[in-house]
Order: structure tokens, then sequence, then C-alpha cells
């Protein structure tokens, strides 16, 4: 589902889509949402770790690196960020399922180091894995950090910031799923704004755009260009229900002078960027309105509105992890006379 608007604010696009989201659920669901929060990305990765944030319970990510110097624990000094997360009520984990918990979050696929944590008993007393850099004094700040209260968990990963923080997003969820929190009738939904426009590659020394380079910077960052690119804030929007992307889109540049800075900055040549986008500057010098839009992904909406856990459950020629089509037998050999046709010639690997 594309839809694409001319003469509007982002504010408009917002509105308009929050309501056809409310109209389906009513509808299909009798299910009346409220208002959407509006979250920036900025929050969602800081308390969240991810920006799709499933906002069905708490269990906010505390950064608590400033607590954890000086005390000769190696692996905490030598790390960017150190961020915990409060489970309520699971200080009596046992040491098997605090080992699961730190095999879960070694796995390839989140890819920490190891897991830290520390016990708030009922009787009032602290237990950790680290006692012995840490006295209870120490531990105690960690716990007034994080608001926690006698019975509950800490569960503590450090490293670098984004790559610990979506780690912590990964072991969230997992705690979430593990005591019951992630009732998929209970429909929470809200808007992640205010994206990073762009991002840079530390090894090739420029800039790539996160979205795509049409992508309006917020008017207000517009100076930050010429001074601290990465800051910039792109006038883009996700819908997010219980963690689940359901669609983005943006409002996109229509100034001729504005989308030549993007692409200066992005590294494109004055050559180049006629080359490959010519017909889009030529187009801007008739005067382009101002114009947005937003993708919505009728599947994932579907998989919400039944309740399945996979999209793969309502697509209709869904692909295995070969990525082969099996209804359908694709891909498949091709004929040489097609690649005749086309001027494709293929290389057997050697």
């Amino acid at each position: 589902i594309d839809c694409e608007m001319s003469f509007v604010h982002r504010d408009d696009i917002l509105n308009m889509f929050e309501g056809l989201v409310k109209y389906l659920f009513k509808t299909i669901k009798g299910v009346d949402l409220p208002d959407f929060p509006r979250m920036s990305y900025a929050d969602a990765m800081k308390y969240y770790g991810s920006d799709k944030p499933d906002i069905r319970f708490d269990m906010k990510l505390v950064e608590i690196k400033d607590l954890t110097g000086g005390h000769g624990f190696g692996i905490f000094d030598a790390s960017e960020y150190v961020g915990a997360i409060c489970v309520e009520e699971c200080a009596n984990y046992t040491r098997k399922q605090l080992d699961e918990l730190t095999d879960f979050v070694k796995r390839p696929q989140i890819g920490a180091k190891g897991l830290i944590y520390v016990r708030y008993n009922e009787d009032g007393t602290i237990k950790s894995s680290v006692n012995k850099f840490y006295n209870e004094e120490d531990l105690k700040k960690w716990l007034e950090r994080c608001h926690a209260k006698p019975g509950d968990l800490l569960l503590i990963l450090a490293g670098e910031t984004e790559k610990t923080q979506k780690q912590l997003s990964e072991l969230r969820l997992e705690m979430g799923s593990r005591l019951g929190l992630r009732d998929k009738f209970d429909y929470q939904c809200l808007w992640v704004v205010d994206f990073p426009l762009l991002e840079k590659d530390e090894e090739l020394n420029r800039y790539f755009a996160r979205h795509h380079p049409f992508t309006s910077p917020k008017p207000e960052d517009i100076p930050l260009l010429d001074t601290n690119p990465e800051a910039v804030r792109a006038n883009a929007y996700d819908i997010v229900i219980n963690g689940v992307e359901v669609g983005g889109g943006s409002v996109r540049i229509h100034d001729s002078q504005l989308q030549k800075k993007i692409f200066s900055v992005l590294g494109f040549t004055e050559e180049r960027a006629e080359q490959q986008f010519g017909f889009l500057m030529n187009a801007f010098r008739y005067g382009a309105p101002p114009h947005g839009g937003i993708a919505f992904g009728l599947d994932r909406l579907v998989s919400l509105f039944a309740g399945l856990d996979s999209i793969r459950d309502c697509i209709a020629f869904p692909k295995n992890n070969m990525g082969r089509d099996v209804m359908l037998n694709a891909p498949a050999p091709v004929e040489q006379e097609q690649l005749d046709e086309l001027g494709i010639m293929l290389k057997p690997k050697k």
C-alpha cells in the first residue's frame, strides 16, 4: 500500500494514516485504539535499543556506564557503553536460568560476550556476578538508577553503544516473552520519527543516506549539513505496532538547491549527480510541490490482524531459507535464447 500526497507537512501524513490504522482495527478487530504516541529515533534507541520498540511492556534500557568505572573490572572500563534492564520479581532466577540467558545473548545472531547480573533479594541483600569488583554500596547505586525494588533482577551488557543497545533489546524481548508480557492481541502502536538523515562509512570516509537521498532533512537541521552532517535528522517516520514496523515513509526534497547540497554531502560530483539524477533536477526547474508519503506492508498488517507469528503465513508464495519459491520452482534455469536476447553472458564459478 503506497500512498503519496502533495502540499502536505509531516503531521498531515501521520494524522491521516493513523486514522486509517484506527479505522482498520475498529472495523476488522472491533478494537478502539488510542492516539499513537510519537517517539524520536534517539529515544527509541536509548530506551529500547531498537527503532521499532515494543511498548507493550516497560523494562527500558538504563545506561550505568558512569557508575561502573574505576573498580578494576576491565570489561566495563574498556566499554563505550554499559546498559541494564530491570526485570521485576525475577531475583529468584536460578543459576541454570541465568546460564540460559547468558547462552542466549552469546548466540551468533546477538553476539554479546557475556552477561552480568545483580540480584536484589527480597530480604534486601544484593548478590552479583561481579561482587569481587563492586561492594554493596556500588551495586545499590545501579539498583537505584534502574528503580529496582527488592525481588528484582538486573541484567547488564557492555560494549560499543549501538551494538550493545541492540543486544539488550533482544534480551529485553526475550524476557518479555518468558514473562508473558507480549500478548499478541494487546495492540500498542506508535510513530518513530526524526531518524538520522545520514550515516558515515568510516572505511570509505563518506556519508550515505540512511533512507534514500531524496528524503528531506528537518528544516531546523539544514545548517548542520555544513558543520555536523551526522546530527541532521530526517523528515522520516515509521509506524510500529507491537514491535513490528508496518509502514514507513518521508517528506521528500522539492527544492533543487537543497537536493544539490545533499548530493554534495553524499560525495557526488556535479557531473555524476547530473548523469544519474539530471531528470529529477530538471523537473525541479518547473516547480515541484512539497510532497511526501508512506508505504504499508499489507502482509504485516494482515499477520497482526490474524494473530500470526510470521508474515510467511499470509504471503501467497513465501520463499524458503534458501531463497527459493517452491510453488513456482524459482529461480530456475534460463534458456540460452533468453540470455542472448538480453545480451547476458554467464560465467561459471571457478
